[in-house]
């Protein structure tokens, strides 16, 4: 039986990655392919509950402390869902992965950048590839606005932290061409959905 793809989808805070990763998995599903949709933090009971953690704005951290609580939380997730999914055959759409880890903490919060590679090491699976929705910040401030809704503690960061995020994934992307696309998020949702699609058939042949 031939392994599932892992795809991932990037992004700051407003930049459409849950409904586009809801999107992809719909066409790989509207295609008779096998398919799995999950998020982090989260996917499975356990990191659920670190997520809630992550998100309260009641609570503070340090950087570290939330490095270690994402990895933790993936590593459960990884363990439990994404790797047997993957090794049944079934291509796995996850909503973050590492990636944000990496802008977040490491390039938005000040972690250093070698743990967390160190971390997601320790976890030992990588995406097949990585879009990257790339959205800036002002928009995403318009967007999180927009929505009406109590903001998570991500949320309230502020635009230079969300600058420093969009920096990180932008770099991210740079060093890794042959698993990371950058998209551009600005557009409306189809165009965007269309875009991925596209990056999806070029990169790993698919017939979407």
């Amino acid at each position: 039986m031939a392994r599932g793809w892992f795809i991932t989808l990037e992004g700051g805070e407003g930049a459409g990655k849950s409904t586009q990763a809801r999107r992809l998995a719909g066409a790989f599903a509207a295609a008779g392919l096998p398919v799995l949709a999950t998020r982090e933090p989260g996917g499975t009971p356990a990191a659920e509950r670190v997520r809630a953690l992550l998100l309260d704005p009641a609570l503070a951290w340090t950087p570290l402390a939330e490095t270690l609580l994402h990895g933790a939380a993936r590593a459960e997730h990884v363990a439990r869902v994404i790797r047997p999914a993957l090794e049944a055959g079934t291509h796995v759409v996850c909503d973050r992965f590492a990636d944000s880890t990496l802008a977040y903490q490491g390039y938005g919060l000040g972690c250093d950048l070698g743990a967390i590679a160190t971390l997601a090491g320790l976890i030992g699976l990588a995406p097949d590839l990585t879009l990257v929705l790339d959205l800036a910040p002002a928009e995403s401030k318009r967007r999180l606005a927009a929505r009406g809704a109590g903001a998570d503690r991500y949320e309230r960061l502020g635009t230079a932290f969300f600058a420093r995020v969009q920096d990180g994934f932008r770099a991210l992307a740079a060093q890794a061409p042959e698993r990371c696309l950058l998209i551009p998020a600005a557009e409306d949702e189809t165009r965007v959905a269309g875009r991925i699609l596209d990056a999806v058939r070029a990169r790993l042949g698919l017939s979407l």
